[in-house]
Parts: structure tokens; C-alpha cells; sequence
């Protein structure tokens, strides 16, 4: 069974990509997953703050021996060589990487302002990456911050790497904008090479006990997959980019119905952290199954069965199934509106 894809241009043996997690942390995990079946690996983020805080921690050190033995120059720490402060372990991390494995190794930033984002990203590119993943994960909390900022910091950020590297770039996305059709085809048309739909927001939870905000860390479960599956299905024929989708995925299922919306490629992260790394291979087993039994003879034959048809009118697709909803649910449950 042929489960080839297209992904960001680059050609991957199979549609199931392990998304950024603790997986990739080790090159154990990297290696069982590619040995599973995996057709990319997307690298655990480097995020802004830790960058920020390395150069905090780098000056700091610098400034407490500026006054002594000026003359030694050798005296002073040495500045990092692989790439800008604070990104060295990860750049070499991605190195290593890159040269254990026979798939593409996709490195993944994850930060919210525009600010040092290109320098890292084409370091990133140097220590091997077959492509960048830019996270932008911001919560617009502060009331003075318009829909219309939010969206112009995604261009900003995208305008910066996009000029400075010159391997394929994929922005993911979160699900709360107010016209997320219009988001993607702006960043679609400033050469993003591909949407990841859509990005967690890792909400607290209360302690009502210890009366106390607690991390709201969760896996993800199927019934997430529903959203980032609608607009993938509304996006399929009308942006130029690779499609990927991430959140809910945990049996071969999920990701028959991601492709059915239209996805190029099935992330996940959840599943394999639940079941460990060897996951991939019953999720591409269960695949190659399901197009045996429906009469495929590639992933591509089912890609996109189930996206909104090319001309319709996305609005009205969607608002015709909700209606459709109602009315089955009706059929069990009686009036709900």
C-alpha cells in the first residue's frame, strides 16, 4: 500500500508526523518512532523565554567579570559558536538529529513576539533542518490588543523568517481567531508553505482545595479532533500550502478521518506519550488497512473526499451542517433550539 505524501514539498513515506513532544527530547525517541513508521519528526519547541533567559543569565555572567584581569581576554566566557545564545543545545540536538535518521527532521519555535525569531530560525536551518514549524502561541489578554494586532504579528513573524531561511516554513495556527478563513489565506499568500491546525492552549485548572491555579497539561482525546477537522475541510481548496493536522488523534480512525477532510499529513503527540513511540506503526498499520478494505490504492485516492467541494460556498457548507446536526439530534433527543 502506497502511503506516500507531499508535505511543505518535501515527499515523506507516510502521512503520520510526530508532532513536537518529549519524544524528540532523546534520539532514542526520534529513532522508534522513524523506526515505526513515522514519515517526519517535528522537534520539541525552543521557546522564546528560554532563549531570552539564557542571554539574561550569558550578560549577567559577562558583566560580573568585566572589571577583572582585563587584559586576559580569555578570561571571559566564550560566546556560543553553534548558533545565538541560549539556542546551543537545541541546535545541536537538531544536528544529531538530523544525521540519525533517514526522514525529515523539522525544527519548531514557539514564541509570540517578532523579535530575535530569524537569526534562531536560520541557525536552525544551518544545523539541518528540512523545515521550520513557527508556533506562535499568544493569548491576547490585554484589552487594548485588537483582532487586527494579533493577525499582523503572525504576518510580522512570518515576513521575518520567511526572508531569512530558505527551507519550507509552516505556521501553526490557533483555532480562536475571529475569521480563521481569512488568517490562513493571508498567511497562505506570505509564503507559508503549510497550516498545523490547530495549536493547544494549555488552559489552568483550579485546585479548590489548596485553593490555587494548577498546570492544566492533558492529552488530547478524539472528540477535539472535530474543529481543526472542519476547517481543514474548509481550507483544502482554498489555500496553496500543505495542510497538517494535530490534536485528537489516538487510533488509525482519526486519521483516516483527518485525511477524509483533506490533511496532507497527520500529526501526533498525545498517542504516542499514551502508547509509546512504537504507535506510529499500529496508527499506519490501521491505515494501509482501511485503504485496502475501501479499494485505495494510495492515500492520495481518499485525500480530500470529504472537504467542502471547490467553489462551494464554505459559510453555507457549514452553517447546512449544523443544521444537519439538529436535526438528527432532534430525532433522539427532542427540540435542543
Amino acid at each position: 500500500m502506497d502511503l506516500s505524501t507531499d508535505y511543505l514539498g518535501l515527499r515523506l513515506r507516510s502521512p503520520i508526523v510526530a508532532s513536537a513532544s518529549p519524544v524528540s527530547a532523546t534520539l532514542d525517541g526520534i529513532r522508534r518512532v522513524v523506526d515505526a513508521g513515522a514519515g517526519a519528526v517535528v522537534l520539541y519547541s525552543l521557546f522564546e523565554e528560554q532563549v531570552r533567559a539564557q542571554e539574561v543569565e550569558d550578560l549577567l555572567l559577562t558583566e560580573a567579570h568585566e572589571g577583572a584581569f582585563g587584559e586576559a581576554l580569555d578570561y571571559f566566557p566564550n560566546a556560543p559558536s553553534v548558533g545565538p545564545a541560549g539556542t546551543t543545545p537545541y541546535l545541536r540536538h537538531l544536528e544529531r538529529a538530523a544525521a540519525a535518521v533517514d526522514v525529515p527532521v523539522i525544527a519548531s519555535l514557539n514564541g509570540s513576539t517578532p523579535g530575535g525569531w530569524t537569526s534562531i530560525a536560520s541557525s536552525m536551518e544551518s544545523a539541518g533542518a528540512a523545515a521550520l514549524e513557527l508556533n506562535v502561541y499568544a493569548v491576547p489578554g490585554d484589552e487594548g490588543v485588537t483582532g487586527a494586532d494579533v493577525e499582523r504579528r503572525h504576518l510580522e513573524i512570518l515576513a521575518g523568517v520567511r526572508e531569512a531561511v530558505s527551507i519550507p516554513l509552516a505556521v501553526k495556527l490557533s483555532p480562536f481567531f475571529s475569521a480563521t478563513g481569512d488568517v490562513a489565506a493571508a498567511l497562505d499568500a506570505a509564503g507559508a508553505d503549510g497550516l498545523v491546525l490547530f495549536n493547544r492552549f494549555l488552559q489552568p485548572d483550579v485546585d479548590t482545595e489548596a485553593i490555587r491555579v494548577v498546570p492544566g497539561v492533558t492529552f488530547s482525546s478524539p472528540v477535539e479532533a472535530r474543529l481543526p477537522r472542519t476547517w481543514i475541510a474548509i481550507l483544502r481548496h482554498r489555500v496553496h500550502g500543505s495542510l497538517a493536522a494535530t490534536t485528537g488523534v489516538d487510533a488509525a480512525e482519526d486519521v483516516v478521518a483527518y485525511l477524509l477532510a483533506g490533511a496532507d499529513v497527520v500529526m501526533t503527540a498525545s498517542a504516542l506519550l499514551r502508547h509509546g513511540p512504537e504507535h506510529v506503526g499500529v496508527l499506519a498499520s490501521g491505515l494501509a488497512a482501511w485503504l485496502e478494505r475501501k479499494g485505495f490504492a494510495s492515500v492520495d485516492g481518499a485525500r480530500g473526499l470529504l472537504a467542502v467541494p471547490e467553489g462551494a460556498h464554505a459559510g453555507a457548507e457549514a452553517r447546512a451542517g449544523y443544521v444537519r446536526a439538529l436535526e438528527e439530534a432532534r430525532g433522539h433527543y427532542g427540540s435542543l433550539a
